[in-house]
């Protein structure tokens, strides 16, 4: 009799996947997960009641590796069959998540006493980043962080920076200091030769 019943009701492999996955996720934590497995628990709640190891593994193939693949540009991630808006969406969020929770980890802490989270937070908010960001974090007179914000992005060639708009910010925050921060996307800060 099970085995008619198990004959008329075909298994739902990609319901069973995400069981197992969530399961092995709260017994053995980040550590048990590769790449594509973090890949698939996100594309799970995009795409339902369908196996998606192959697409998880594909955009590892293709990024690189996890973080490439989170980081990566919408329109990028469209450009792969089966990855819709919605996918898209879900794995931006993750990347704001992170980014979200490095800031909250500095903000309105004293920035001396919390170095490495703001190492950490400058990191997770640029290092994928396709263009130039200049970044001003603003703090107050305890040397607190209290606003960390792009002041510019790059054009073809420079990412200009404007004293004045800097200043004024400033001002309006009533900042005590600045730490400014830069990226060089192609890894070499040696100005571009013509």
């Amino acid at each position: 009799m099970r085995e008619a019943a198990a004959k008329a009701k075909p298994q739902n492999h990609a319901a069973g996947q995400w069981e197992r996955l969530r399961e092995r996720y709260m017994e053995a934590g980040v550590d048990a997960f590769q790449g594509y497995e973090f890949l698939e628990m996100i594309l799970f709640r995009a795409i339902l009641r369908r196996d998606v190891k192959p697409l998880a593994k594909e955009l590892i193939n293709t990024f690189g590796g996890f973080a490439e693949v989170i980081a990566a540009p919408v329109e990028r991630l469209k450009e792969i069959k089966d990855v819709s808006t919605a996918v898209a969406a879900e794995l931006k969020i993750v990347q704001a998540s992170a980014i979200k929770l490095s800031q909250e980890r500095v903000l309105k802490r004293p920035i001396l006493s919390s170095w490495t989270d703001l190492l950490a937070n400058c990191r997770a908010a640029m290092a994928d980043e396709k263009t130039e960001l200049f970044r001003i974090l603003f703090l107050d007179k305890k040397n607190i962080l209290i606003a960390d914000e792009v002041q510019q992005r790059s054009t073809v060639e420079h990412t200009p920076v404007y004293p004045r708009k800097v200043g004024k910010r400033a001002l309006e925050l009533g900042a005590s200091a600045m730490n400014l921060v830069h990226n060089y996307p192609s890894g070499d800060p040696a100005p571009m030769s013509k």
